[in-house]
Parts: structure tokens; sequence; C-alpha cells
């Protein structure tokens, strides 16, 4: 398939971009960076954009089947995070213009305010706090893609990401904002991984799906 990433310098994105790769897709990096980028393949295309504008996004969406977005924005005491939602509604005014409508997102476990009172002592009181601003954001993205029509969407939640390399472990779904009983943290190659099975399936098209491995 013909994939326009976004958050390809990212530490998931870089996970994708070589998985894709080897599993034969094409794809265009959308970076702000395009030196970050040091993987060189001949299926590979990077671009530089303006992630905020659609107008800037539109030429690199054309001809593509789908767009996949590993964008990370830091958590902020101080002021609230935006650049989830703002990233996205230029995504989607920019996949529209573009006639593309498919789109596969990642967020997190615990984006709806109240879903990590069931969570172990620590990540409830020490970890959600410290990124609520990015789960609230995360949140009000997933908000904004819910009443959207026209799009093909998918909203991928993982748990604590690390940094580790695709696994062969089985994949724990759930369709809610955590996997109840199961392992709160996950390699972010598995996420990737879990991105890219769903090029080939329907099961959570207009979905937030939480995922982890056994």
């Amino acid at each position: 398939m013909k994939i326009a990433l976004l958050g390809a310098t990212g530490q998931t994105g870089q996970f994708l971009v070589k998985q894709a790769l080897d599993q034969g897709h094409t794809v265009t990096a959308v970076v702000r960076n395009p030196a970050k980028l040091t993987v060189h393949h001949d299926n590979l295309k990077v671009v530089s954009a303006d992630i905020f504008s659609a107008d800037s996004l539109k030429p690199h969406f054309k001809d593509q089947d789908v767009v996949m977005s590993c964008l990370g924005f830091p958590a902020s005491f101080f002021s609230g995070v935006t650049g989830y939602t703002t990233s996205m509604a230029a995504v989607v005014g920019a996949m529209r213009e573009a006639r593309v409508n498919r789109v596969i997102t990642m967020t997190s476990w615990y984006t709806e305010p109240n879903s990590g009172a069931q969570s172990p002592f620590l990540i409830r009181f020490l970890l959600l706090p410290m990124i609520r601003s990015v789960l609230s954001n995360m949140y009000e993205m997933e908000h904004f893609l819910q009443k959207t029509e026209d799009i093909n969407w998918t909203v991928v939640r993982p748990p604590g990401l690390k940094n580790l390399a695709a696994s062969a472990q089985e994949f724990l779904t759930h369709e809610g904002y955590f996997v109840p009983d199961s392992n709160a943290q996950v390699g972010r190659g598995d996420v990737a991984r879990f991105m890219l099975s769903l090029l080939n399936s329907n099961a959570w098209v207009k979905k937030g799906v939480a995922v982890t491995t056994k």
C-alpha cells in the first residue's frame, strides 16, 4: 500500500517506517526535519511539511491509500496541549481535498478522564496527573474523529511504551480505554506491528482499540 506517515522521526514512527518497508509498502514520511530520518530505501520518500496546515499536507496525501500518524506532543503543566487536535484537523482537511479516507493514529490508554479509576495506585496518582494535559488533548482528538462521517478512522491506544523492537507475541485488544487485567507496557515495535496489521482488516474501522501484548 501507499502510506503517508506523520511522526516518522519519533521513536514509534521509526519502527513503523522500517516494518512498512520490510512488508513491501511505499512510505511517504511527512516530517518537520528530514535530516532526522536516517533510513534510505527505494520505497521511502521523505518530505517536509507543516503538520498543522492542511494546505501544506495536501500535496503529500495525493494518491496515498492511507494516512498513519505516530505524532506525539509533550505534556505541559502551564498551558494545555493542543498538538493532537490541531494536527488532526489539518490531516482530515488535507485528506478530504486529496480524496484519502483512511487514517490510523495512536493515542494512549486512559484518555477518557474516568477510565483510570481502576488503574494501579502509582499510575492513577502519579503518572496520570503528570500526563493529563496530553491525555485530555488525545481525548479531544478522538472525539473530533468520532464526529467525522466521511473518514474511516482507527485510534490505537497502547499503554506505557518501551523502546523495544517487534515481538511475535499475540495481541490483546479491547474496545475501550485500556485492556483489563493485562500488561501495562508494550514495545513500540509491537505498536507499529499492530497499526500495520490494520491495513488488511476492517475490524477496528471507526473505533478506538486499546492494545497490548500477552
